[in-house]
């Protein structure tokens, strides 16, 4: 049995030993197996690696519930599902990470390649005009990423018109409300062929 076949062992029986996420010695025993396998404690289980990162800024936690006029009334769950499903299809997984806290959002992007991940969505939310260390964590990562937007920060108050990632980001999409992430996954996904 080689140490590909007893990753993919682990894999078909994440569910059996999902319980385990937090277990650091599973942890390094099926990255020394196989260095593809991640346990990530949001939304994803022992798997093999998630090929594209969803990662949201502050306040994004509360999607449906504050300034559904700016924002829309759809949760982030329900587009993190929407996403999952669109990927599935395509044989792709998302990781989703989201975060008020600025330094694990550049946590997880500094270790999103050795993760194996490939490309990235990613909406800094309030960070997109602020956040000098979260940019540098891409550049750092080299990690490719689309930057999304629920609404067009270009015709909203003057300092939401600055963004520290357009200029380093593959494509921007904003304005375009929940439907922005699933034109961001299908890009994604076509650059993955």
């Amino acid at each position: 049995m080689t140490w590909q076949y007893v990753a993919i062992f682990f894999n078909k029986a994440a569910k059996i030993v999902n319980y385990l996420k937090n277990s650091k010695k599973i942890y390094k025993l099926l990255r020394l197996i196989d260095n593809s396998i991640t346990i990530d404690k949001n939304n994803c289980e022992i798997t093999q690696m998630a090929s594209i990162l969803l990662l949201n800024g502050p306040n994004l936690n509360l999607l449906g519930e504050r300034e559904a006029d700016i924002y829309g009334n759809v949760s982030l769950t329900s587009i993190e599902n929407r996403l999952q499903d669109i990927a599935k299809k395509e044989n792709h997984n998302i990781c989703c990470f989201q975060s008020n806290a600025e330094h694990e959002l550049v946590e997880r992007v500094q270790v999103s390649k050795k993760d194996g991940l490939k490309f990235a969505i990613a909406n800094p939310a309030a960070f997109t005009h602020t956040s000098i260390a979260l940019r540098d964590a891409f550049l750092a990562a080299k990690l490719p990423f689309i930057e999304v937007h629920l609404s067009n920060f270009h015709a909203r108050e003057p300092f939401r018109k600055q963004s520290y990632f357009s200029d380093i980001a593959e494509a921007v999409i904003c304005g375009f409300g929940e439907f922005g992430y699933e034109v961001a996954l299908k890009f994604i996904i076509e650059k993955l062929r």
